[in-house]
C-alpha cells in the first residue's frame, strides 16, 4: 500500500481518475464562476448607458437645449470609446483582463458621482466621455475574455447572454427617468451605488492574459493588427454599427421626438424599454441559432425584419400602443445584432486576432453610436413627418444588402494553412 502511493505521486499519470475528476469539476466552476460575474457587470454598464442616454436628454430639453445639441451631447459616451480603443490591446495583453476591468468600473463609478456636483453642459459632457472611456475598457475586457475562453459549439449561446444581461440593464435604465419627478440628483447616486457594488466583484477573480500575437504591444503593432483584422471579418462590424446608431438614436432622440409630438415622459419610459425587453426575449435564441444555422443567415433575417418594423413605426408615430408594438418587435429581431456581430467575427478570426478584433467591434459601435443622435438630431429639426423613422429603416436597409452582397474568401486562419 505504501509503495502504491508513494509510485502515485512519482506518477502523475497513474493518479486515480477521482482526483482528476475533482480538478476537472472545480476547473468549470471556477470558469462558470467567472462567467457570470463578467455578465453582471455588463448589465450594470448596460443599466447606466440606458439610463444616462434618455435622462440627460429629457433634462436638456426640459432646459430648452436644442436637439442637435442634444443629440451631439450624447456622443460624448462615444467619442470617448474611440479616443481610448487604439491604445487598450497593449494594456490588455501586459497587464491581463482584470485590470483593465477594473480600471474601467473605477471610472465609471467616479464620474457617475460627479454628476450632481454640478450641472453644466461641457462639463457633463466631459463626464459622458469618461464615461465612455470605462465603458469602454469594462467591455473590451469582458468581451475578449468570454470570447477567448468559450468554445466554438458555445460561442453564439455565451455572447448572447452576454448580450442578453446588457439588454437587461438597458432595459431597467432609461425607468429611471421617472425619478426626476422626486429629484433630479436621485437617477445618478443609485447608478453609482449599484455600479460600485458590481466592481467590488470584480476582485474575486482571477487573472488571465490573452494568446501572445508576434505584432508585439505598441500602438503601432495594433494598428498592423486592426489592418489584417478588417480585411477578413469587414462586414461582421457592420451590425454592431447599425446597433450603435440605432440604440443611440432611440434612446437619445426618441424622448425629444416623442415629447415634441405630444407623448409623455410617462409613455417615454414604457416605449424606450420595449425595445431592450424585446431583446431579452429572443437573444438567447437567436444566438443558439447562429450557431446551428450559422450567423450570416441570421443576420439577414434581422436586418430585414428590423427595417419592416421602423417603417410601419414611421406610419404609426401618433400611436403610444402603435409604437410600443413596433419597438417590442424590433427589439426582438434587432436587439441582438451587437451579440451577433461579435460572435460572426469570432468565427472569422483566430484567438491571437480577438483583442484586436474587440476593440473594432467597439470601435463601429462607437461609429455607429456616434452618427446615430446626432444625424437623428437633425432629422427632428429639419424634417417633417416620421422622418426620425425612415433614417433608422434606411440604415437597417443598406446593411442587409452589405451582408446579402458578402462571399466569405476564407478566415484569416485558413489562409495561413494555405501559404
Amino acid at each position: 500500500m505504501f509503495w502504491n502511493r508513494f509510485s502515485c505521486r512519482k506518477n502523475p499519470t497513474r493518479l486515480p481518475s477521482k482526483h482528476k475528476e475533482n480538478r476537472r469539476l472545480f476547473m468549470n466552476k471556477n470558469t462558470t464562476f467567472r462567467f457570470w460575474i463578467l455578465v453582471s457587470i455588463v448589465a450594470i454598464s448596460g443599466f447606466s448607458q440606458g439610463m444616462l442616454l434618455p435622462l440627460i436628454a429629457i433634462i436638456f430639453e426640459q432646459d430648452g437645449v436644442s436637439s442637435s445639441l442634444n443629440g451631439l451631447h450624447a456622443t460624448g459616451l462615444y467619442i470617448g470609446v474611440l479616443l481610448a480603443s487604439p491604445f487598450m490591446e497593449g494594456p490588455l495583453r501586459k497587464f491581463g483582463y482584470k485590470p483593465i476591468i477594473l480600471v474601467g468600473g473605477l471610472l465609471v463609478v467616479s464620474s457617475l458621482a460627479f454628476f450632481p456636483l454640478w450641472k453644466s453642459f461641457w462639463f457633463w459632457f466631459l463626464l459622458r466621455l469618461l464615461i465612455g472611456i470605462g465603458d469602454q475598457l469594462l467591455h473590451f475586457g469582458t468581451q475578449t475574455w468570454i470570447t477567448s475562453s468559450s468554445p466554438k459549439e458555445k460561442l453564439g449561446r455565451n455572447i448572447a447572454l452576454y448580450g442578453l444581461f446588457f439588454g437587461i440593464g438597458f432595459t431597467v435604465g432609461p425607468m429611471m427617468t421617472r425619478l426626476l419627478e422626486v429629484n433630479e440628483t436621485l437617477p445618478f447616486i443609485i447608478s453609482c451605488s449599484i455600479s460600485l457594488v458590481a466592481w467590488a466583484f470584480v476582485w474575486f477573480l482571477k487573472n488571465e492574459f490573452p494568446e501572445t500575437d508576434t505584432g508585439g504591444t505598441s500602438f503601432f503593432g495594433t494598428m498592423k493588427r486592426f489592418g489584417r483584422v478588417f480585411k477578413y471579418a469587414w462586414v461582421a462590424f457592420l451590425p454592431p454599427f447599425g446597433y450603435g446608431f440605432l440604440e443611440a438614436s432611440l434612446n437619445g432622440n426618441f424622448p425629444v421626438y416623442a415629447l415634441r409630438s405630444g407623448i409623455e415622459i410617462g409613455a417615454v419610459s414604457i416605449i424606450l424599454p420595449a425595445f431592450a425587453a424585446g431583446s431579452i426575449v429572443f437573444q438567447l435564441p437567436l444566438g443558439m441559432l447562429s450557431d446551428r444555422f450559422g450567423r450570416k443567415n441570421i443576420l439577414l433575417i434581422v436586418m430585414l425584419s428590423g427595417f419592416i418594423c421602423f417603417t410601419v413605426a414611421g406610419f404609426l408615430q401618433g400611436s403610444v400602443t402603435g409604437l410600443f408594438l413596433c419597438f417590442f418587435i424590433a427589439g426582438m429581431l434587432v436587439g441582438s445584432t451587437y451579440s451577433l456581430g461579435i460572435s460572426f467575427m469570432a468565427d472569422l478570426l483566430p484567438k491571437q486576432l480577438l483583442p484586436a478584433g474587440n476593440l473594432m467591434v467597439s470601435i463601429f459601435f462607437s461609429f455607429g453610436s456616434i452618427s446615430g443622435p446626432y444625424i437623428g438630431g437633425l432629422a427632428i429639426e429639419h424634417l417633417k413627418g416620421a422622418s426620425f423613422f425612415y433614417v433608422i429603416s434606411g440604415m437597417l436597409l443598406l446593411i442587409f444588402f452589405a451582408l446579402l452582397i458578402f462571399r466569405r474568401a476564407g478566415s484569416y486562419q485558413e489562409k495561413l494553412h494555405s501559404v
